[in-house]
This record gives C-alpha cells, structure tokens and sequence, in this order.
C-alpha cells in the first residue's frame, strides 16, 4: 500500500528528508518552520508591493525591466515552493484542491500565463490571500477559531440567504417594471432593465443619482423602495447572527494533518477529522 492510499486512522508514513521539510514547511510550532512563514509572508508583501508599483505607468516606465525581474524571481521561488509542498505529504492531490493549495498555484499561475496573455500579472495580488497564514505563524489560535465559527455560520444560514436573494430579485424585476410603466423614456427609464438597474441601486440604497424618477407616483414608488431597502438590509444580518448564536464555539489548534495537510483541528484531537490519519 502506497501513502497515496492510507486507510483512515493509520499514522502518516512520513520520514527523513520528507518529514523535516513538512516540519518546516507547514508546521509553525518549530522555530525553522516559523521562520520558514515570516520569510514567506515577506515575500508575499515585497511580490504585492512590485505588482502595485508596476500599474503606475510613472513607475512602470522607470523601474519596468527591474520590477519585472524582481516578479519572476519571487514567483519562481514560490513554483519551488509549491512543489515542496506537494512532495512532503502523503496525499498531494488532497493538499493541491485545498483552500491554501489552491491559492498557492493561483499564487503563481498569473506570472506564467501573462508570457501569452499581457497584462495578466496583475491578477497575481491574489497572493495577498496567502496571509491568512499570519494567523497560524503568530499562534493567533484564537482568530483561527473564530474564522471557523463564522464560516460555519455562513454556511448555516446559505438556505435562507439564497431564499431571501430570491424574494428581492422578484421585487426588484417588478419594481422595475413598474417604474417603466410610470415613467418612461421621458425621465430615462427606456427599457425594463435600466429600469431594474435603478431599483438595484435604490434598493441598496447606494443611490448613483443618473437616473430618478420625474413624476409624483414615480417618486412615491422610489419613497417606498427606498423605506424596503433599510429593512431588507438588516434581513440577512440578523440569519447569519442566529447562527452565530447557535454555532457552538469550539478551540482549535494549528496543528497541519500531515497527511492531508488539513488545518483547524480541535486542541485535543489525535487524528484528523478529514481524513483519519494520526496528528
């Protein structure tokens, strides 16, 4: 049996050089593996920091050739990476579909595909998502728990969200509708969906102001979207704050399955809840 295939609840078989690479790699409770992340977190600052520089075409015009540079570099660095990643636990693909694998590979894809599509580098700030790794290197167990809670209260309250955005697409088609009928070309509702476009923006009371309503019972339907649109706004809040409510808040460690490099374990797990494996 291959480590690729390892049954539920049977230790993970890494040794030698593979398990002191994960240790540093992906464990931030080892002095090698947490200067392993501030080293990485700096390089994902300097990478965001070139990419932002290089949209200024006053610094791009300048400094183009050295920041371009300074980009493939750090993005080689982080191929090199990814690919330590990928050999230092028992099941790469299970790492690679992860939140972080995926983030890693968008990490650096942009760089490569801009050498046939130009432009396309800007698109590597992604990079900035694998911050969320500060939580672990700092021992911010705290806020990784927290996260926890609050992802599993989204995902409580998704049913209800869904329905709810249902409802207020019907009212927003309607309203524009109406306010098609009411106004008209005359005051700039020429056709139904610009027409849903202003109930959109009326609705979320973000309120553009390129296009209002000219007649009295135009205003008053925009007076009743715009009363609809306060409350609407507190709807969703207040799903997602009973499911907070009801979310049970459990501690988690930042102990890495090396297995499936699985995180958020509770802190006295000995096997991983995903895929079995002993921590």
């Amino acid at each position: 049996m291959t480590d690729q295939t390892l049954p539920p609840g049977e230790p993970s078989r890494l040794h030698g050089w593979r398990a002191t690479l994960h240790e540093v790699i992906f464990e931030a409770d080892t002095p090698a593996g947490k200067a392993f992340d501030i080293l990485l977190i700096i390089a994902i600052l300097i990478s965001v920091a070139i990419v932002s520089l290089e949209s200024v075409p006053e610094i791009r015009a300048q400094y183009g050739p050295q920041l371009r540079t300074a980009e493939w570099v750090i993005t080689i660095l982080f191929t090199v990476e990814y690919v330590l990643r990928l050999l230092c636990v028992n099941r790469p693909a299970a790492y690679a579909t992860s939140f972080f694998g995926i983030v890693d590979l968008l990490a650096i894809l942009p760089t490569y595909i801009s050498v046939i599509i130009p432009g396309t580098q800007a698109l590597t700030v992604v990079r900035v998502l694998r911050l969320l790794r500060i939580f672990r290197v700092l021992k911010l167990v705290q806020y990784v728990s927290e996260a926890r809670t609050l992802t599993v209260a989204l995902r409580g309250s998704a049913k209800k969200i869904f329905v709810f955005l249902f409802v207020v697409v019907m009212i927003v088609v309607i309203v524009g509708a109406m306010m098609y009928l009411i106004e008209g070309p005359a005051h700039g509702f020429d056709s139904i969906p610009r027409s849903i476009y202003w109930a959109v923006v009326t609705l979320t009371t973000v309120g553009y102001g390129d296009i209002a309503p000219g007649t009295p019972l135009g205003r008053l339907l925009a007076v009743c979207v715009m009363i609809l649109g306060y409350g609407i706004i507190a709807v969703p809040t207040g799903i997602v704050t009973r499911e907070l409510v009801r979310e049970d808040r459990t501690r988690f460690t930042t102990q890495v399955c090396r297995s499936c490099s699985a995180e958020g374990h509770d802190s006295d797990a000995t096997h991983c809840k995903y895929c079995g494996s002993a921590l």
